[in-house]
């Protein structure tokens, strides 16, 4: 576990060894005033539990929170118990990091918020330390000792009362809502991808995968001007949520089996030449290879989705076209902006809430998540 910055503010030890913990039992209903949560554990179940309200200390703020999205790491943390080998399920541990909410109390010295304000969460907070090098400049995603809400050992945003450092709230204003305060979080990873691929007006662009983030990056590239944008899936009804969501976007069915440079040509065909970015939102090997395949000489494919630990890249193919493969590790300094796309009108995020369920209900919010036969695009939790 880190050791510096806030790690010992949010150590999971200071919930779980406090004597009101408790699991909930399967039909056991809640009082209305209990600090509950969705927690998942190394046996792969999904509870609720009950847990201490906190009391903020100084430079604190305590949020209700009253939308969280489920974001795929949550149902992947429960399903499988890790990502990787450094974020392993260990424990009861809370789920959520997609969240927006209001304040209900402030701690000493916050002179920035007042109850009532409406506020995102940004779901990573790194050590903020002036000897920190990445946090000193501005790279705070890489912040070794970061306190990333959701990811373990760290509890989530999913929960009635959440505690959070001041100065990591974003201001939402009136016209935006708490579920779309909540899908900034999702938007930000997009946003960070835009920024980093360095997508220009006009840029013919490929987004493989159209599940959230998948879809949030479509909206994204729309909005910086990308024109064509092809986004493919191996779901139909993904794809005509897209066209519905973005008309104009031209879509390609991912048909089983087939090869990448088969499915290369389907895209090229569909966008009627090569591409010269690809935002992969997969980390699936064969839909990498495919976007590789997709793209002009000198083209570049950014990958935000995430993979298995080993793949193998069509090296020489990359060589010989000049393609610049790039990568991404959450995000930094995108909140303001997303907040600001969302209110201007720029980016609608509206339609991505397919289901809604209230705190009580995550549970079967999660189970719903999990399941593709459901056909839900973003599963929010509202309280």
């Amino acid at each position: 576990m880190p050791d510096g910055g806030f790690a010992d503010t949010y150590s999971p030890r200071k919930v779980l060894d406090d004597p009101s913990f408790r699991i909930l039992g399967p039909s056991e209903k809640p009082p209305c005033d209990a600090n509950i949560a969705a927690f998942y554990n190394p046996n792969h179940e999904i509870h609720l539990v009950e847990k201490p309200r906190p009391k903020p200390g100084p430079g604190q703020v305590l949020v209700h929170v009253r939308a969280t999205g489920i974001c795929g790491s949550d149902v992947h943390f429960w399903k499988e118990g890790r990502i990787g080998d450094s974020m392993i399920v260990t424990d009861e541990c809370g789920s959520g990091h997609e969240s927006a909410g209001e304040v209900v109390e402030v701690g000493e010295g916050v002179t920035a918020w007042k109850v009532g304000d409406r506020v995102a969460i940004e779901a990573g907070v790194p050590c903020s330390k002036p000897s920190c090098d990445y946090c000193r400049i501005g790279r705070y995603n890489a912040c070794p000792d970061v306190v990333f809400f959701s990811t373990p050992p760290f509890h989530g945003t999913l929960t009635r009362w959440h505690l959070h450092p001041a100065e990591w709230l974003h201001r939402l204003p009136d016209s935006v809502s708490f579920e779309e305060g909540a899908l900034c979080e999702p938007l930000a990873v997009a946003l960070a991808g835009i920024d980093r691929s360095g997508l220009r007006l006009g840029d013919p662009t490929l987004v493989c995968g159209a599940g959230p983030i998948g879809l949030v990056s479509l909206l994204s590239a729309r909005a910086a001007g990308a024109e064509p944008i092809v986004i493919t899936d191996l779901v139909q009804s993904r794809l005509d949520f897209a066209r519905k969501l973005v008309p104009g976007v031209r879509t390609v069915l991912i048909e089983r089996g087939s090869t990448p440079k088969e499915s290369a040509e389907k895209i090229k065909a569909a966008a009627e030449g090569p591409l010269k970015f690809a935002v992969e939102c997969t980390g699936a090997e064969s839909s990498i290879h495919t976007a590789i395949y997709s793209m002009q000489f000198g083209g570049k494919v950014f990958i935000i989705g995430v993979g298995k630990d080993q793949q193998m890249f069509p090296f020489m193919h990359l060589s010989a076209n000049e393609i610049d493969v790039s990568f991404q590790y959450r995000y930094a300094n995108q909140y303001p902006k997303a907040i600001r796309l969302v209110a201007g009108g720029l980016i609608n995020v509206k339609p991505l809430v397919t289901h809604r369920f209230k705190l009580e209900e995550a549970v079967e919010a999660f189970h719903v998540a999990a399941d593709p036969a459901q056909g839900a695009i973003k599963v929010q939790i509202l309280d």
